[in-house]
């Protein structure tokens, strides 16, 4: 029997969220596995990946095959590195104490990359959001000259309106004295 580490897909459509097995290479995708041994969830930036380390650990150790996918994952959380540092101990090129020296150096160096990018990520949203604002204020501001435009013409016509009604109105009643001088 093969053993195969591979993806399980759930979640609903449009969102998906896998479930990391070790499974029969026979199996259906989504069918029966061997073993449950963690989770990836692709959606959240960065990804969410759990992982029971031992038991995927002792599954890699054991000759289990992987899917590409489930390959990247296990090399992202180091599965795949301490497997590589634990050959060195068979071979007898390294000691166990340095083995876990250099993968907590390179756990620590993942860690803090990843934080630097989570770091990065809430940067850049609060950048966006000020450049939202400022653009938003920008628009209204447009909005609000444009209005002031409009309205400004409006009031000057009906001023205009208006004096053109009072100058009517003294017209017709000097016309009306010099009628009533005339008729006089």
């Amino acid at each position: 029997m093969a053993t195969r580490i591979r993806l399980q897909r759930h979640g609903k459509k449009g969102k998906p969220f896998f479930h990391l097995v070790a499974a029969d290479s026979r199996a259906k995708r989504d069918g029966k596995f061997i073993e449950k041994l963690g989770t990836y969830n692709p959606t959240a930036n960065p990804a969410i990946i759990d992982i029971d380390f031992e038991r995927t650990l002792n599954w890699v150790q054991t000759g289990a095959e992987m899917s590409d996918t489930a390959k990247a994952i296990l090399s992202y959380k180091g599965v795949l590195f301490k497997n590589h540092l634990i050959k060195g101990v068979a071979k007898g090129a390294l000691t166990m104490e340095q083995v876990e020296e250099k993968f907590n150096a390179w756990l620590a160096a993942k860690e803090a990359k990843i934080e630097g990018k989570k770091d990065g990520l809430v940067k850049n949203a609060e950048q966006e959001r000020v450049a939202r604002l400022k653009a938003e204020e920008a628009a209204n501001a447009a909005k609000a000259a444009e209005l002031a435009a409009k309205n400004a013409p409006v009031v000057e016509e009906e001023v205009v309106a208006e004096e053109a009604a009072e100058e009517s109105t003294e017209e017709t009643a000097n016309d009306e004295a010099q009628e009533e001088g005339a008729a006089e």
